[in-house]
């Protein structure tokens, strides 16, 4: 049980701390978060305006560097999402085991119940309420175990919820950025082939 206290509190630990904005420091493509090595890509492009629009020139081995880190964040997210699913699926077995087992020694109270007052446990005689109050000792116990499970998974379900919509939201601004640079290199290719012909008209 401490033990997955323990890797429960990692993960939301660490997620939590990829949430928070990074603070000021040097930006660099192969260390820190992601957003800041988007925002180093940025930086150490170069602009130029045409038709009133701004465009952004990428060199293609930071873009290449920088979907290698951003595809290891993706596969770290999902092995973690991966870790924390099955956490959660172990918890639901768990809760469902002590469902049953509520269930059964409720049901093995009633019966006794309308039995005598003096019954057998565990091969000694015992009167009716010692005999209840220790059943209902047990049932409460149980029952307690079963809110501790439910509330561990709810907190497990919700850093589950969490890693997939820092995964999404990973992905998306992945593909964005992607596109982007596609339509940014296909502009410079075309000027480029402009610039080519030009040249080659005024020879």
């Amino acid at each position: 049980m401490k033990i997955l206290s323990i890797v429960l509190l990692t993960i939301a630990l660490t997620i939590q701390i990829q949430g928070q904005t990074t603070p000021p420091q040097e930006l660099s493509l192969n260390s820190g978060p992601i957003e800041d090595r988007f925002e180093y890509i940025f930086k150490n492009s170069r602009n130029y305006r045409e038709d009133g629009r701004r465009y952004e020139v990428v060199r293609y081995e930071n873009l290449l560097t920088l979907k290698g880190h951003t595809l290891d964040s993706l596969n770290a997210l999902k092995v973690k999402l991966k870790s924390t699913e099955g956490i959660v699926n172990t918890q639901s077995e768990e809760i469902e085991s002590l469902k049953k087992s509520l269930n059964s020694t409720k049901e093995t109270l009633d019966n006794t119940i309308a039995e005598k007052d003096s019954m057998s446990l565990f091969g000694m005689q015992m009167g009716k309420t010692g005999y209840n109050v220790l059943m209902w000792g047990i049932i409460i116990g149980l029952f307690a175990l079963m809110i501790f499970f439910i509330l561990k998974f709810k907190s497990s379900n919700s850093l589950t919820k969490a890693a997939q919509h820092k995964l999404a939201e990973v992905e998306s601004e992945f593909d964005e950025h992607r596109r982007i640079a596609l339509e940014r290199e296909q502009k410079v290719r075309r000027q480029l082939q402009d610039e080519i012909m030009k040249h080659k008209k005024s020879k």
